[in-house]
């Protein structure tokens, strides 16, 4: 049984999977590759199986790390392919 907890922690802790969390105006993409396209009406961002594409007026990156990324502005429209 403790084998699994703390197999279970290190996978939450470094979980590598793409994952997009959007809260009013900001998206928070953590696990991406590259940023492909930036201004402010468009952003383009791959990862693993593909690229998001957000929409919108103003966008903005408010916080950038090695694999996180926070984007805000009017998000109009996200595009996962």
């Amino acid at each position: 049984m403790g084998d699994n907890m703390l197999k279970d922690l290190r996978n939450y802790i470094l979980e590598d999977d793409f994952k997009i969390t959007y809260l009013k105006n900001k998206l928070d993409i953590v696990n991406y590759i590259c940023i492909d396209h930036f201004d402010e009406d468009k952003i383009m961002i791959r990862y693993s199986g593909g690229v998001v594409t957000i929409k919108g007026e103003n966008l903005t990156i408010s916080k950038l790390l090695n694999d996180e990324i926070l984007i805000s502005g009017l998000i109009k429209n996200i595009e996962i392919k």
